[in-house]
């Protein structure tokens, strides 16, 4: 018998990686409602994105000298991402020379023969392929793997973006002619008619440059979107702002105007050196506090207004030694979980064909390593982890009815309460429901117990008396993210703090202001709504509303 069936397991062995691709594959194609993207069963369908660079001047995507396509795109699910943003020249569309010119000859006209060589190892049936074939097989690779697909017009000329002088900035720069643009659109929209894996197409990357400007960006997105919907009304359709993609302030009283619904999502980019902040020389929570009300007035408002807002770039030097970037990313994080924002990070690739000039460019924002067989960086894959899965929007188990979770930004966990006597950080899937009530308490609302501050360096516990000033729990410094309390002896102010065994103790309250160089992050937490599953399948409590964004100060 086993001999007899021995073909049959094989057959199954060799078709599980697709069938798990399939069944975690969400029901396509994707649409919006109100703020959130949806699938075709209504649920809610968070994007969590790598950006794979496809647009430099070899106009191939990035690494496949390095290694196999196919082991690329198991990388990026085997890291938990489940979309990739993969970039194109507006020329891969409209040029047909470089359309159909192979591979080999696009790297050997740039003189990059040791790529030539490592794409012979690493694909050789991609070796001699015309680029937009090379295009095609990067897509079903990705589709392969259960990996949706944004389609990025990152520039026209293939080449490094963004320069507000390189010519591909904005409409009527001499690289930028719109009846190309949207011929290209049309054309690439076409192309992945059929492919359901490719759920969305960003019309261009970071609108920039000394044309700029606000009634002309109106008037061409529109027809963008316009030209896309037509080719391929199945995929999303996202739109950028001005100014590098930094603003979309003006929509604020006026949106765009469209012939369709149910497709549009507004992107925005937040780097640490684009968002105003000044990480590295003022304190932590001014800075954060500071910076997260310039990127709510700059876009962060349309999720309040009930449009999609995509974070399609957000990334920092992965080597964790650029203290401004450190603190911008905790930061991010904190707002990335408590708006359950859909985001992308630049970048998937390690290094570079060409960039700039240099051959074999190491990316210290990539993901992966410069040969591309690790991870850079595997703390921050552990840490993002829990924001790559949706904690709210419709479909979920518990979208009528959340609860409350206590996220902790700096390490990408949340607060469990494992005993009246034990409360630790631990997976957010596995996160007690907490409720935060009017009253400042933070209660888990399965035994009615609330968290209570005994004495200064001592374990945060639960008890019953949830009345006393210990019980009260404020969000205070102008990041909102110091979770404290007064001891009810001596009226001492001590904060939740994340001790390096993850036992959360109470101490003094540091860094609240003024000293720059003071770390607060083990001081951080978001309270935040979830309407995750719960472990062990708890009743959930009706939770009070806790109000408008951007949060204000809690008061009496």
């Amino acid at each position: 018998m086993a001999a007899s069936t021995s073909p049959l397991l094989l057959l199954a062995l060799l078709l599980l990686p697709a069938l798990m691709a399939a069944a975690s594959l969400p029901a396509l194609p994707l649409s919006t409602a109100s703020r959130w993207i949806v699938g075709a069963d209504g649920r809610r369908v968070k994007l969590a994105c790598a950006n794979w660079a496809s647009h430099l001047e070899p106009a191939a995507a990035e690494g496949l000298a390095r290694r196999g396509v196919s082991d690329i795109a198991a990388r990026v699910a085997a890291m938990g991402f489940n979309c990739v943003r993969l970039t194109w020249p507006t020329y891969l569309a409209t040029n047909a020379t470089l359309a159909s010119l192979p591979l080999r000859w696009s790297l050997e006209r740039l003189g990059m023969l040791e790529s030539v060589a490592g794409v012979r190892v690493n694909n050789p049936a991609l070796l001699d392929l015309p680029l937009v074939d090379v295009f095609r097989e990067v897509v079903s690779s990705l589709a392969s793997k259960g990996i949706m697909v944004i389609l990025d017009n990152q520039m026209t000329t293939p080449g490094w973006c963004c320069s507000r002088t390189d010519g591909n900035g904005f409409f009527g720069d001499v690289y930028f002619d719109p009846d190309e643009w949207l011929k290209g659109l049309s054309a690439m929209a076409t192309m992945f008619n059929n492919t359901k894996y490719v759920v969305g197409m960003s019309l261009r990357n970071e609108l920039r440059g000394p044309k700029q400007n606000v009634s002309l960006w109106y008037r061409y997105m529109q027809m963008g979107a316009e030209a896309v919907h037509a080719a391929n009304p199945n995929v999303l359709v996202i739109l950028s702002g001005l100014d590098f993609d930094n603003t979309l302030s003006f929509l604020f009283k006026e949106k765009v105007n469209l012939s369709f619904s149910g497709k549009l999502v507004y992107e925005q980019h937040w780097y640490g050196f684009s968002d105003g902040g000044n990480w590295e020389t003022q304190n932590q929570n001014d800075a954060c506090g500071m910076v997260v009300d310039f990127i709510w007035a700059k876009g962060l408002f349309l999720l309040q207004q009930g449009w999609p807002l995509f974070f399609s770039e957000f990334g920092f030097d992965m080597s964790g030694t650029h203290i401004g970037d450190n603190r911008y990313l905790t930061c991010f994080l904190s707002v990335a979980a408590e708006m359950d924002l859909d985001w992308s990070i630049w970048a998937l690739q390690g290094s570079y064909y060409i960039r700039e000039g240099t051959l074999a460019y190491d990316e210290s924002y990539g993901l992966l390593s410069w040969d591309w067989c690790t991870a850079r960086n595997p703390s921050f894959i552990k840490r993002i982890n829990s924001l790559q899965s949706p904690f709210q929007g419709p479909g979920l188990p518990n979208s009528q009815e959340p609860y409350n979770i206590i996220f902790h930004p700096q390490s990408g966990l949340c607060v469990l309460a494992r005993s009246s006597k034990l409360l630790e950080l631990g997976p957010c899937d596995e996160s007690n429901a907490w409720n935060y009530t009017s009253a400042y308490e933070l209660v888990v609302k399965s035994t009615g117990q609330c968290v209570q501050a005994k004495s200064v360096g001592k374990n945060a516990k639960l008890g019953t008396d949830c009345s006393k000033p210990s019980s009260k729990w404020h969000l205070i410094s102008n990041s909102k993210m110091h979770v404290s309390s007064e001891l009810t002896k001596n009226g001492t102010r001590v904060c939740l703090d994340a001790s390096p065994d993850g036992a959360i103790r109470t101490n003094q309250c540091k860094c609240l202001s003024v000293d720059p160089a003071c770390d607060p992050e083990s001081q951080w937490f978001k309270v935040i709504l979830s309407s995750r599953d719960i472990p062990g399948g708890d009743s959930i409590l009706q939770l009070p509303s806790l109000g408008p964004w951007p949060p204000t100060s809690l008061s009496s």
